[in-house]
């Protein structure tokens, strides 16, 4: 980590910190969040109008002050618009702000200007290409919530007090080779999911995690069309992948409007321009995104939520995601319908790779016969790969990998690795290493059987199973214990036997120095 990224991870979660006394994590989450994203849209669009305006020798705050205030404002909203995506005046800049609510040291009152500023940022981009993109972004900004305080001055000095101290940090964003904020950005999130309990699955994969799904999915590729994540939480997934290789569209679906408006922040903070990725808010199962159906995906990515109740109607019968196989998931267990839609978004020649309970491994009836018809009838499942128990937060039980390609180059036979004993417990919660990652996607593209790591079963095997991939049916990791010496075993209980003869006596003793029964 450099010195510059931890600095800036140190200070934003110190200012975090200012609020968490306030309210819950996700709660406060999404203030501390938002007027970070507030900041870096300001600075963007300050450097922005700065350098259009350089020819005029003039800066994007002095326009004030100039008579043809209104022309020059106008030329860099349609300039902006297209460029960013959005359009801030100057007045209603961050550092604007922040020096306003902070003026001679009191707080003045900026709640109602601040309100101002984040609708106009929606509405700025009303009827322009963008408007889906930063629509609603900061509905869950509420500044009027009493979390804030219980007066409308307690809120502004809390709100005067976080802006002011973000505004004395340097997010640094003219070094355009650096990621180094929305790296920042990307572990508050982290730190907000490890403290969120249960809730931190809805919105955020562990970023060991992370890198195993990237790193599958772009073995051997410099450069890929586009990525795909149908639950997408805050966006961390498909961001990881464009940390492997050159990613040219994002694509992306999230049922929860706050995660989803997450995605949308955390896709901006990283210089995702608006016209490279598109996130739909809808249930993927139910209502999958029009402007998404007909796209294939050269990567998909997916950490959908485990074993999840749906729908399962009758009609999906008819839904070229679901038709082909016969049978739709149980209504409890939505696992194999995420499967059947990502299959059906994958493109030709494209890779995917998502995280599963173990239970779809094995489980039988509707889910056994989906599972059959994937392998023995189009052959598209490649490997199957264990991971450690609690390393995902909000749960403890074990999971899988399976990475699935409609054009196998190994069309014989499936990868197994058991990858369950390979991790670093800190506290209560398992990590995956460096090596435990680099032993995984090393194993899979070299297609290797290790001794009670991984095993390349032929598909007639897997057929003999049953269609069961249960993971020790193929790798074996049981241990052969040593031999038992039964002579030093009897000696040890001989001496067990005195210890205890010894211990009875001194109960005995005690028991008649106090004139009380003895226990035995």
């Amino acid at each position: 980590m450099t010195e510059a990224k931890q600095k800036l991870e140190t200070q934003l979660w110190n200012i975090a910190n200012t609020l968490r006394g306030k309210m819950g994590a996700d709660e406060f989450r999404d203030y501390i969040l938002g007027f970070i994203f507030y900041k870096y849209l300001s600075q963007k669009m300050d450097l922005y109008a700065n350098k259009i305006l350089k020819p005029d020798n003039l800066t994007f705050q002095e326009l004030k002050d100039q008579p043809a205030e209104e022309d020059f404002l106008n030329a860099i909203k349609d300039e902006a618009l297209d460029k960013l995506g959005y359009f801030l005046k100057p007045s209603e800049l961050f550092t604007e702000l922040a020096r306003r609510g902070n003026g001679n040291g009191k707080s003045a009152f900026i709640l109602g200007d601040l309100a101002k500023v984040l609708a106009n940022i929606e509405q700025s981009t009303m009827g322009s290409e963008s408007e889906e993109d930063f629509g609603n972004l900061f509905e869950d900004l509420d500044l009027t919530s009493s979390k804030l305080g219980k007066t409308e001055e307690a809120k502004n000095e809390l709100i005067v007090k976080v802006l002011t101290h973000l505004d004395q940090i340097d997010f640094d964003l003219e070094n355009t080779e650096s990621d180094v904020l929305g790296d920042a950005y990307e572990y508050l999130i982290g730190k907000f999911a490890s403290g969120a309990g249960k809730k931190a699955g809805e919105f955020y994969t562990p970023q060991q995690v992370s890198m195993v799904l990237a790193k599958l999915v772009t073995i051997g590729k410099n450069q890929i069309k586009n990525v795909y994540d149908p639950t997408c939480g805050s966006g961390s997934l498909l961001l990881r992948v464009a940390k492997e290789t050159r990613v040219g569209a994002f694509f992306g679906q999230e049922s929860n409007p706050t995660t989803y408006n997450l995605c949308r922040m955390n896709m901006i903070m990283h210089d995702v321009h608006y016209k490279r990725f598109d996130i739909y808010n809808e249930d993927t199962l139910e209502h999958p995104s029009p402007s998404h159906f007909d796209e294939r995906f050269e990567a998909i990515v997916a950490n959908p939520p485990f074993s999840a109740n749906w729908s399962a109607s009758p009609l999906f019968m008819s839904d070229d995601r679901f038709s082909a196989y016969g049978k739709l998931a149980p209504k409890t267990k939505a696992d194999f319908a995420f499967v059947q839609h990502m299959v059906h978004q994958l493109d030709d020649h494209g890779t995917m790779a998502c995280v599963l309970p173990h239970g779809v491994l094995f489980r039988g009836a509707a889910e056994g016969h989906i599972r059959k018809y994937l392998i023995e009838d189009k052959n598209y499942l490649d490997a199957v790969i264990g991971l450690p128990a609690n390393i995902f937060y909000g749960t403890s039980i074990p999971t899988s990998i399976l990475v699935f390609k409609k054009n196998r180059e190994h069309k014989k036979d499936i990868l197994f690795i058991d990858s369950s004993g390979y991790f670093e417990k800190v506290k209560t919660q398992n990590y995956l290493r460096e090596e435990d990652i680099e032993k995984i996607i090393e194993t899979y593209r070299n297609r290797s059987t290790i001794d009670k790591y991984s095993y390349v079963s032929l598909l007639s095997e897997v057929k003999e199973n049953d269609y069961n991939l249960n993971i020790p049916r193929y790798v074996d990791t049981f241990e052969e214990e040593g031999p038992v010496d039964i002579n030093a075993i009897s000696s040890e209980l001989k001496d067990l036997e005195k210890d205890i003869g010894t211990t009875d006596a001194e109960i005995a003793d005690f028991c008649n120095q106090l004139g009380i029964e003895q226990p035995f």
